[in-house]
């Protein structure tokens, strides 16, 4: 069919000269001009195959048409609404006025409704008691004829104004179509054999590629978008904040262990062991096994007699030990657990101890900047300055909705060195933030068993128009680090941000199950932009 369509239109042109309207066509197998919509649009894709070989050109002529509604065929072919109902109603004097229901029975609900406000309007019929009668003999039935003018020519020679009102009415509808005008073009041939889109090796032996046409090749043309995986918004997040602790000299820490023993995820980190944070609502403790490795022994017994008896500065907890509770093996509420891990072992020559730190970092295969952890210069008392960082999950007995899950990544990062103060702290995460484009930032004191002073962060969020929780942050109490062994001098910056609630901020996204878990959509993640902080 479209070989044959291409074949009149190149025959016609070549008896003619041209074509000024494709509609006077009459397509093969068919015995009137190609007038309707539909031939036209045939016509349209033989036209394009023309052209894109220089055969052909041709014009768009853009037409507005109408077409019957289905109620509009209806009263085509049965007559309008007015006209049934005036022909169910007898004529006055001549029989009983028809009761309105009797009427909604012969002619229909939608009909009687509708035709009769249409038939008093045009005073076809009146009134008489509780019944309806007819008023005139016989009538003309313009909306009737006004449907079989439209559906036969597409219009009303009345005008807009009668078209208007039949629209309004929802009996028609507004169609645009086109038409074409075609002239001969470059290449113009009576021939419809295709060009070559390639040249084989047959072409080349039998030296027929001399004489044959060729497509020519549409360099404007858009390729093919390759498929290929696509990074989650939450790794694109991360990677940048990697780079940006990279950038600021930080090193990254070993954060395998998802499980913990309690005496890294709350005894070293000066928790009290009643902490409300440790109860089983709160956190996912291991049931087999159930139980961990002992800790180094003497760091064991100064975390417990700071606890329960209290020291370097601190009255401690005044409350029983428990060995039990610190052996316990949970998944771990937050990566602090392997940042306490790593400032013990950084603390080592402090206590005239080898420091094996570098070796864990490389160990663990942890990205690390030329500052590896313990790089610097040590001093007398064998402490040396350090940056570190971390990006990992961690999980939390958390009651699930739109901005907390029960496993969700942290980010932390952790600045040893001596006389640090909160200012520094304050200035650090300013600048941090404001690498990622978080510029608006409110800190708020809190409690912390592990940090004092604390300051929990705030961001606003854009699209949830109020401020969010986007992190926590403080100083290493003194009961956490001189039990390691630290100097007295030396203090220790300690913050975490979640990484979920900035990549929401950054992408837009109200609710964390969306980002996260069955409900996201993969053609978000694939058209989700790169981050640039």
């Amino acid at each position: 069919m479209a070989e044959a369509i291409q074949q009149l239109v190149l025959d016609t042109l070549d008896k003619h000269g041209e074509i000024k309207d494709t509609r006077t066509l009459v397509l093969p197998g068919y015995k009137e001009p190609a007038a309707t919509h539909d031939s036209q649009i045939i016509i349209l894709g033989a036209l394009n195959s023309l052209s894109s070989r220089d055969m052909i050109t041709y014009t768009t002529h853009e037409t507005v048409s109408h077409v019957l509604t289905q109620e509009g065929a209806q009263i085509a072919l049965q007559g309008s609404h007015e006209a049934r109902v005036w022909a169910a109603c007898p004529v006055k004097g001549e029989g009983a006025p028809i009761p309105p229901k009797q009427l909604q029975e012969k002619v229909g609900a939608e009909t009687a409704k509708v035709g009769q406000g249409q038939a008093f309007k045009n005073k076809w019929i009146g009134k008489e008691g509780d019944g309806l009668v007819k008023l005139v003999e016989s009538i003309t039935d313009t909306t009737q004829l006004q449907m079989r003018e439209v559906d036969s020519t597409g219009t009303l020679q009345g005008g807009e104004k009668p078209l208007a009102d039949l629209r309004k009415r929802k009996l028609i509808a507004q169609r645009k179509g086109q038409w074409f005008a075609v002239s001969k073009g470059s290449n113009f041939s009576t021939s419809t054999a295709k060009p070559e889109t390639d040249l084989t090796v047959d072409m080349l032996t039998s030296g027929s590629w001399k004489t044959s046409t060729y497509k020519k090749y549409n360099f404007e043309a858009d390729g093919i978008p390759p498929n290929g995986g696509a990074l989650h918004p939450l790794l694109k997040v991360r990677e940048e904040i990697r780079n940006i602790f990279m950038e600021m000299g930080f090193a990254e820490m070993p954060t395998s262990s998802f499980v913990e023993s309690g005496f890294w995820c709350f005894d070293a980190l000066f928790v009290p062991q009643q902490h409300p944070a440790r109860e089983v609502q709160d956190t996912f403790y291991l049931s087999d096994p159930a139980v961990s490795l002992p800790p180094p022994k003497d760091y064991y017994e100064r975390v417990s007699k700071v606890h329960e008896h209290g020291g370097y500065g601190s009255t401690g907890y005044r409350a029983p030990w428990s060995h039990d509770e610190s052996r316990k093996l949970l998944l771990r509420t937050h990566t602090t657990a392997s940042s306490a891990s790593i400032l013990y072992k950084l603390a080592a020559r402090c206590r005239g101890e080898e420091d094996d730190t570098e070796e864990a970092v490389k160990r663990e295969g942890a990205h690390a900047s030329s500052a590896v952890p313990g790089t610097g210069k040590a001093d007398a008392d064998g402490f040396r300055p350090a940056k570190l960082f971390s990006i990992d999950r961690v999980f939390r007995n958390e009651t699930m909705d739109a901005t907390h899950l029960a496993e969700f990544h942290q980010v932390e990062g952790v600045v040893a060195d001596k006389n640090l103060t909160l200012a520094d702290l304050i200035g650090f995460m300013r600048v941090f933030f404001n690498k990622m484009g978080i510029e608006n930032l409110r800190f708020k004191p809190a409690y912390n068993p592990y940090t004092e002073p604390s300051l929990e962060i705030f961001a606003f969020h854009p699209q949830l128009n109020k401020w969010v929780e986007v992190g926590n942050s403080g100083m290493f109490r003194p009961e956490m680090l001189e039990p390691m062994g630290f100097p007295k001098d030396v203090h220790v910056h300690g913050w975490g941000i979640s990484l979920e609630r900035p990549t929401m901020i950054r992408y837009g996204i109200n609710n964390i199950r969306t980002l996260v878990g069955h409900k996201v959509s993969l053609e978000s993640v694939e058209r989700s932009p790169a981050v640039r902080f």
